[in-house]
């Protein structure tokens, strides 16, 4: 073999192993133009064989032209490969308008707030108006327009978040402190500020505490509060309402307490618990009741007749009551949650299951 059939071998297998390598269609005119073109390696090897004698010119172009016609056989079907591959990839991207769209998955809301709408739903069709108020709130509303002035050992009730910053109060005063509200009760002074009785309204809302945590409380909490002033309204009125709520919220077999207890702005006070879903009632383990039986949901009582003639009602004339309850408490005992941290820690294989 001669030195001119080497070199045509040579550039046959390069050739083929470049063209193989090649991905598109600017690679494959790249290879074209270097091999095949007019001034590619073998085209100069065509151009040579004049120069060749007789007898090796005769075997040297029969060799070249079979290797040239092998290449641009192998350039037709390597075209030909990135076509239908090319191909392939257009129709698998495409939108096959035959096939059922593709399903979106769809968000829910969060139980809490399910649960909170359940109980506006009931208190509205017992006749309240649901409002909300704010909850950066003033210490003159928070606290003191509730007969819990500063230094009262009240206060010790309501662990509170407070803010530097002081702004103007309502009475003019310029040095009034900004907390995060403790409770929603502060929005019973402010409806009563601008409304006549009779009133009956429903405000939810969240509310802060600086206190520490366990299966039955958290730093943040919502509540929903309730506030009906009217003639000749009294304990069993708002005992009923609140028996109704929880017959419409819980079922008739749900046993529901109302114990004595302290809160300034309330007189008499009481204290509203169901009993527990975790336990029999009698283990002192358990993280809902701890052994009490009774799991709280809220505080309510009469208003104060000081907070009513505050208001510039005729506390001889009118009366009412107010309850604040747990919004996240209420969930526990629907959904038969035992850790009140679990609706805010933000776990998606816990909030799916609602």
């Amino acid at each position: 073999m001669s030195e001119t059939t080497d070199r045509i071998a040579s550039i046959e297998r390069d050739a083929l192993a470049a063209l193989a390598a090649a991905e598109d269609d600017a690679a494959i005119e790249a290879w074209r133009t270097r091999v095949l073109g007019r001034s590619g390696e073998l085209t100069g090897v065509l151009r040579g064989i004049g120069g060749l004698d007789a007898d090796e010119r005769k075997v040297v172009g029969a060799e070249a032209n079979r290797v040239k016609g092998i290449l641009e056989a192998a350039l037709d079907e390597r075209r030909e490969a990135l076509r239908r591959a090319a191909l392939a990839s257009t129709e698998a991207d495409a939108l096959d308008v035959t096939l059922p769209g593709r399903p979106l998955r769809r968000g829910r809301l969060h139980p809490i707030t399910q649960v909170r709408r359940r109980i506006l739903d009931v208190f509205e069709r017992l006749g309240f108006q649901v409002i909300e108020g704010p909850e950066v709130e003033l210490d003159a509303y928070n606290f003191g327009a509730l007969r819990i002035p500063e230094h009262h050992p009240a206060r010790d009730m309501w662990d509170t978040f407070w803010f530097d910053e002081e702004v103007q109060g309502p009475d003019g005063n310029e040095r009034a402190p900004l907390l995060l509200r403790t409770h929603t009760s502060p929005m019973q002074v402010r409806f009563m500020q601008e409304h006549e009785p009779p009133i009956r309204v429903a405000v939810p809302g969240k509310c802060y505490r600086y206190e520490a945590t366990d299966a039955t409380h958290e730093w943040m909490l919502e509540q929903v509060e309730l506030l009906a002033i009217d003639e000749g309204i009294s304990m069993a009125n708002l005992k009923g309402t609140l028996q109704e709520w929880a017959r419409q919220m819980f079922g008739p077999s749900r046993k529901v307490m109302l114990r004595n207890s302290y809160f300034p702005f309330v007189e008499p006070g009481v204290e509203v618990a169901v009993d527990c879903f975790q336990c029999p009632g009698d283990d002192p383990s358990c993280p809902v009741c701890r052994g009490s039986g009774w799991l709280e949901l809220m505080g309510a009582g009469m208003v104060h007749p000081e907070i009513i003639a505050a208001q510039g009602y005729d506390p001889e004339r009118y009366t009412g009551f107010a309850a604040g309850m747990g919004v996240e408490r209420v969930a526990m005992v629907l959904l038969g949650v035992s850790d009140i941290r679990d609706f805010h820690a933000n776990d998606p294989r816990f909030l799916a299951q609602f």
